[in-house]
């Protein structure tokens, strides 16, 4: 049996090491597609049709609500936003809201996603009133690619993505989570799809996903779990 999975990037890392597990304890295969929460949006939108999505929560209440997905979806993990530059350079003070906005009028250019990060980027920039200083900077990567190497190319100078999409990537200075009064955190879930073709198999994988052992995993790998 073949569980078919839309997923989104934050989880990646973690769900590569525990997918193999599954598949060994369950003796169910699974088939995982990769995409940015836009191009999720869109391809479920459009009638694709998956086992199990794996998205942040505001994706799936609005696939929800469009009856795409049941309601009750699985709570994987949490995640804040994290920055990094180019592996050697100059780490700038961002400890503050103050050194932040510095920080970020000072860099030659910016990285972000499409992504829920990169939508609270944007939204943090205008609040702060540095929206138009900055907007010729930033180096927004499409849907379904990561920050990470354009940091590490040179592309962008700081980059924000994530904290489990930055901290393990090579090339990069992983300089940590934006500060408590800037962060924000983004819950990731596993929702079934309404027509999904193997719902049993798939709610079997996304209880694998959130035992103990997985959370242990999910941890290691930048994730919060309850």
């Amino acid at each position: 049996m073949e569980i078919k999975v839309l997923s989104s990037l934050a989880t990646r890392e973690a769900y590569l090491e525990l997918v193999p597990q599954y598949e060994r304890a369950s003796g169910h295969k699974v088939a995982t597609t990769w995409a940015g929460t836009a191009d999720i949006m869109k391809r479920i939108g459009a009638g694709e049709i998956h086992d199990l999505i794996i998205s942040s929560s505001k994706s799936l209440g609005d696939l929800i609500a469009q009856g795409k997905v049941a309601a009750g979806p699985t709570t994987l993990a949490k995640c804040g936003i994290g920055l990094a530059v180019r592996a050697g350079a100059r780490r700038p003070d961002v400890g503050s809201a103050e050194a932040f906005k510095r920080a970020m009028l000072a860099a030659k250019t910016i990285g972000y996603s499409t992504g829920p990060s990169g939508v609270y980027l944007g939204g943090l920039f205008e609040r702060m009133g540095i929206s138009d200083a900055v907007k010729a900077k930033i180096r927004q990567v499409p849907s379904g690619m990561t920050v990470g190497p354009i940091i590490a190319s040179g592309e962008a100078e700081i980059g924000f993505q994530q904290v489990s999409e930055l901290a393990h990537v090579e090339g990069i200075d992983y300089i940590g989570a934006l500060p408590a009064d800037l962060q924000s955190i983004t819950v990731f879930q596993a929702g079934l799809h309404t027509a999904a073709p193997q719902p049993a198999a798939a709610t079997t994988l996304a209880a694998f996903l959130v035992t103990p052992a997985a959370g242990a995993v999910m941890r290691k790998h930048g994730l919060e779990t309850a």
